[in-house]
């Protein structure tokens, strides 16, 4: 590590901290910082790395654990009934220390944790006042998801991580480092297991590093290219564009994807025939009886016969690419040279991108909820409340990649969830159906309707954000698990004590917009809920249950708040 490194390190968390998140402490905003290098190229939301934070007391050596199914973030209502084969599932774990070394300590207990939570024939809930219960969640979750998928034999791949702003690694600690491998192995078998250390140095370079958003393509012939506006049509070989779509390891890169890796139909009928069509040595170009794929960007340049495309993403052709990279990622034929038919349009304007993904969208079956964003009621809402400073991340991470603090940021889930909560009056769901609330159309029109008044999902956002900051502030003995299953309970019962009515319209929600919620309200309502929450076993099944919410629901008809 230079000598200045660790200097020019320490200044650029200290501006990133003042302008991302200032109310975080320096461990806690180097946890987040840490994390978000490590995984850039997962392209996780602020969100999606605070929910994988398990750093504090009891946490077994790990500041931070994640799990991604075939590229995907898992979480606990994720479907995976589609993925048949070639499926991937990681599990990453990652230990931020602020710290100028090393330590055998910090591994030696990732090897206890390990031991312990990693084998299944022991329940989580074993450990449960040896670990603390974020920790727990997450290796609960790891197994469920394991074994949901266990018969589809997935590659299982374990990271461990260990950052510091030192800048070498003693022998010793690279040993246990190499014995905690052999533990994995010994739980897991086959599993592909690694150990990386990362100075300070490396972190610097991890944060100077961007996320990849030019990629290149090579074309079979100089395409056509469109007279109106930038747009090429052309050929380029199937080999070309399975490196097109993969990462450096060799996985499908996400966010290349408009319609998410998860719409992938799996072995349908219209799938099974282009892997037929792939697996046959016949006469037949591959491009003459398929449709192609349909790219849209930012920017476009030609040189030769290779395009270079700046933010790429496939909005049309998902399931064609999906089984060029089954076809290519499983087998090495000895002769390919067949092409695939390719298009690719800059847009020049945000409607015109939005026409596009429809109406290209419109010609295959895409699940609707892989469209939500587009939809006008989104963006009115995202320049709404624009207007007072939150942003509304409708399309993942624009406005992390912009620099917008932390918690000014919400997406679209979190927003879903907590008009599920608030306006509809079911904090059960809201907490049971953390990203799938809005794939059912039924569900989706009545959390997203042109009807209500747009200041009320202002009012939803401030009174779910006055909740999480009254419980990170008072409910310090409480795990964020816990503040999980009772926040959602908590903003309702806020929504209806302020408007003294059981079931406020939404019309009357909408008028708490700017309004300022007293800490008395928060804890009028966190007294009732957790009471509730603890009668009823204090767990996530019920907050998920609906004898939790009948309780609650009861008491507020009683008038006990007004």
């Amino acid at each position: 590590m230079a000598k200045n490194d660790k200097l020019i390190l320490g200044k650029l968390l200290e501006e990133r901290r003042a302008a991302l998140a200032e109310s975080m402490t320096e461990p806690e905003y180097f946890e987040v910082f840490t994390a978000e290098q490590l995984l850039k190229d997962y392209d996780l939301s602020y969100e999606e790395i605070q929910s994988g934070i398990v750093g504090g007391g009891d946490d077994g050596g790990i500041d931070s654990a994640y799990i991604f199914v075939n590229g995907d973030l898992a979480q606990e209502d994720s479907d995976y009934s589609s993925l048949l084969k070639d499926i991937s599932v990681d599990l990453v774990i990652i230990q931020s220390k602020t710290s100028d070394g090393f330590s055998e300590v910090a591994v030696d207990k990732l090897v206890t944790t390990t031991n312990d939570l990693l084998d299944f024939s022991k329940q989580p809930s074993e450990f449960s006042g040896v670990y603390n219960e974020d920790l727990l969640k997450i290796a609960d979750l790891f197994r469920k998801t394991f074994e949901k998928l266990a018969a589809r034999l997935p590659k299982l791949r374990v990271s461990y991580h260990y950052a510091s702003s030192g800048d070498e690694v003693h022998p010793k600690v690279s040993q246990k480092a190499n014995g905690l491998k052999e533990i994995v192995r010994s739980h897991f078998s086959p599993v592909e297991v690694d150990f990386s250390f990362h100075t300070g140095g490396a972190l610097l370079e991890l944060a100077r590093r961007a996320p990849k958003s030019t990629h290149q393509l090579v074309l079979s012939e100089n395409p056509i290219s469109a007279a109106r506006g930038a747009a090429f049509i052309g050929l380029t070989p199937i080999l070309e564009f399975y490196k097109f779509i993969v990462d450096s390891k060799g996985g499908l890169i996400p966010h290349i994807f408009e319609a998410n890796v998860r719409d992938y139909l799996g072995q349908s009928g219209i799938n099974q025939q282009i892997q037929e069509t792939l697996q046959r040595a016949e006469s037949e170009d591959f491009w003459w009886l398929n449709n192609g794929v349909t790219i849209l960007a930012t920017q476009v340049t030609l040189s030769g016969k290779t395009l270079t495309i700046e933010n790429p993403e496939i909005v049309n052709g998902l399931q064609t690419s999906r089984e060029i990279y089954n076809y290519l990622s499983t087998t090495s034929p000895a002769k390919e040279e067949r092409d695939l038919l390719i298009r690719v349009i800059v847009p020049s304007a945000t409607e015109s991108r939005y026409n596009i993904i429809k109406a290209t969208n419109s010609q295959t079956v895409i699940a609707p909820a892989s469209l939500r964003a587009t939809d006008l009621i989104h963006r009115n809402i995202e320049d709404y409340l624009r207007t007072y400073g939150i942003y509304y991340d409708r399309r993942k991470n624009f406005y992390k990649n912009q620099g917008k603090p932390i918690k000014s940021i919400i997406g679209i889930p979190r927003l879903a969830q907590a008009v599920e909560a608030i306006v509809l009056q079911r904090p059960d769901t809201a907490r049971a159906r953390p990203s799938s609330l809005i794939k059912e159309d039924a569900t989706y029109q009545e959390l997203f309707s042109r009807d209500y008044p747009i200041e009320v999902y202002r009012a939803c956002i401030e009174i779910i954000k006055a909740t999480e900051t009254f419980l990170n502030k008072h409910a310090d003995k409480l795990a964020a698990v816990e503040k999980n299953d009772l926040k959602f309970y908590i903003a309702m019962v806020v929504s209806v004590n302020l408007l003294y009515e059981a079931v406020p319209s939404v019309e009357k929600i909408a008028t708490l917009a700017g309004k300022v919620v007293d800490d008395s309200y928060l804890e009028t309502a966190y007294k009732l809920a957790k009471k509730s929450y603890k009668y009823f076993g204090g767990t996530d099944t019920a907050a998920k249950g609906s004898e939790m919410l009948s309780d609650i629901k009861s008491k507020v008809g009683e008038g006990a708040l007004f």
